[in-house]
């Protein structure tokens, strides 16, 4: 009788801790899956030079956050359009951010120098920002307003320089 005692002990120990840990882990399980008219979720990152660098630093700005990797040849293939669009508008209040998840800093940081990337970009190799707008895919963008809501979700690569694309970029501006 005694073992079966200990055995239920056991047993309910063990679903005590099974249910802590559903409880301490239930907010990264959930499935987010940000769209126009939602409000941009807040992340913090460090950027290239380690300093701090949050989606508030822009505040009163139009933000096109990007996700995007080194290792993705559609992501690389945007990447010039990104940063000819965002040399054009930043000064009408318009930020190009790109997060990275890349996991090889070094090839993060080769890619940046070579490319000329000139707009902010942050690495996120455990992917939290991402994961906190339910991207999966990449490149993935989310145009943001001033206001801090997503205007519009860009899945796959975008050609920012087409004229129709352009002209919605500088009407939300």
């Amino acid at each position: 009788m005694a073992r079966i005692g200990r055995e239920h002990v056991v047993y309910g120990l063990a679903l005590l801790l099974a249910g802590l840990m559903v409880y301490r882990v239930h907010g990264y399980l959930r499935v987010y899956d940000v769209q126009a008219g939602d409000r941009a979720p807040a992340f913090a990152l460090a950027d290239e030079q380690g300093l701090g660098l949050s989606l508030d630093d822009f505040s009163g700005k139009v933000v096109l956050l990007n996700f995007w990797a080194t290792w993705c040849p559609p992501c690389v293939q945007e990447m010039p359009s990104l940063n000819d669009t965002y040399e054009r508008l930043r000064d009408d209040g318009f930020v190009v951010l790109g997060i990275s998840v890349d996991e090889d800093g070094d090839q993060y940081s080769r890619f940046l120098r070579n490319a000329g990337i000139t707009f902010p970009t942050a690495r996120d190799p455990e992917r939290t920002a991402s994961s906190r707008y339910g991207t999966l895919k990449y490149p993935e963008s989310y145009l943001i307003s001033r206001e801090g809501r997503v205007l519009r979700k860009y899945v796959g690569p975008e050609d920012w320089s087409r004229p129709e694309v352009a002209n919605y970029l500088r009407s939300v501006l």
